[in-house]
């Protein structure tokens, strides 16, 4: 982590676990006062350190309680190039993550749904359904330990 130091190493990672936290929160548990704390996350929030604070939703309670990774191989087209069908593909429902990698597999996908069922239609129907799209391995996950 290039150009941060160990205060700055420590404030993102107290965010990291739970970005709810109050700046006066972390600025306690830190001994710092909590205008350095703020101005901290400020510089790095300008300098692309800190690209976002989202919420991380319990998808079980929002009816989305299967996750599964997909491997997709890209199927060479004179219609779609790897990275379009990437942009595509992120665009269906229930894709949460995309991710064109390297060896075997050209993407990766993360993607939730609300049964088995639904996953299978997903992927049966609209994701092999795409111009570009070759063979597809869809694991399902068990558990998540940490995300």
């Amino acid at each position: 982590m290039e150009g941060l130091d160990e205060t700055d190493r420590e404030i993102l990672d107290l965010l990291m676990v739970d970005a709810s936290r109050s700046i006066a929160e972390i600025a306690r548990e830190l001994g710092m006062p909590r205008p350095t704390v703020q101005y901290r996350v400020q510089k790095m929030r300008e300098r692309g350190v800190i690209k976002s604070i989202k919420a991380i939703p319990d998808f079980g309670k929002l009816g989305k309680p299967v996750t599964a990774f997909v491997l997709v191989n890209f199927l060479p087209n004179p219609d779609v190039s790897q990275r379009e069908l990437a942009e595509k593909i992120s665009k269906l429902a229930g894709v949460h993550e995309v991710h064109v990698i390297s060896g075997e597999w050209d993407l990766l996908l993360k993607v939730r749904a609300g049964s088995m069922e639904e996953l299978g239609r997903m992927v049966i129907d609209k994701l092999r359904a795409m111009k570009g799209v070759g063979h597809t391995v869809t694991c399902a996950s068990f558990t998540a330990v940490r995300e």
